[in-house]
């Protein structure tokens, strides 16, 4: 495989054909990185593609990786979600260009809205540190109450309602467009691992 054959996106109405493979691969990661997340429908997925809420990687005809924004509390908040990329394509800095397009995607058609992310990544956490993503408390994110029961496909959903929804395994990361963007550390993502490694471990204790 080449990477300079490899196109990435603002996703368009003919890419909705791939809609059942991005839910097998979102699908598919979940289950390898052992969290889940809401298992989502073809059609589901088809509607963002169509509603130009999605960005999309191609090697030729062939989808290799995906991601999509979502709004939140009346436009005020925009989550990037559902980032994934086939396995074979891996290592190949194919999901930092995925990322970067769906952010680009975000600030274009919600320039004023807050985007925000809840990961356990620690790849996505540097990506976003480098873009400008702050780690901030839960409360600081939407309180659509859509958004967090979209959670309960998620195998610490238990941990998140347990907490009243203040704290899980996930990170939360915000971009503020109206706060300037502070010196970013490389150590930032590494201390949100542990942070969120240490909950884990108590949680297991009790």
């Amino acid at each position: 495989m080449n990477a300079d054959n490899i196109t990435v996106a603002f996703a368009e109405p003919q890419h909705s054909v791939h809609a059942e493979r991005i839910c097998n691969l979102i699908y598919e990661s979940a289950l390898q990185r052992g969290t889940g997340i809401a298992r989502r429908s073809p059609d589901y997925i088809s509607a963002k593609i169509n509603g130009g809420k999605a960005v999309v990687a191609l090697d030729g005809d062939k989808l290799i990786g995906f991601s999509y924004i979502e709004c939140w509390g009346h436009g005020d908040f925009v989550a990037t979600s559902g980032l994934i990329v086939d396995p074979e394509y891996r290592h190949m800095g194919l999901a930092a260009r995925i990322k970067e397009k769906t952010f680009e995607l975000a600030r274009l058609r919600f320039p004023f809205a807050k985007i925000f992310s809840i990961t356990t990544s620690l790849p996505v956490m540097k990506l976003n540190s480098r873009m400008g993503y702050r780690p901030v408390t839960f409360s600081e994110l939407t309180d659509d109450e859509e958004f967090w029961q979209g959670c309960k496909g998620c195998v610490n959903f238990d941990i998140l309602q347990r907490n009243n929804r203040r704290m899980c395994l996930c990170t939360g990361m915000l971009f503020d467009p109206a706060v300037p963007l502070p010196a970013q550390s490389t150590a930032t993502p590494y201390k949100m691992l542990i942070k969120s490694k240490i909950s884990k471990l108590l949680h297991l204790k009790k």
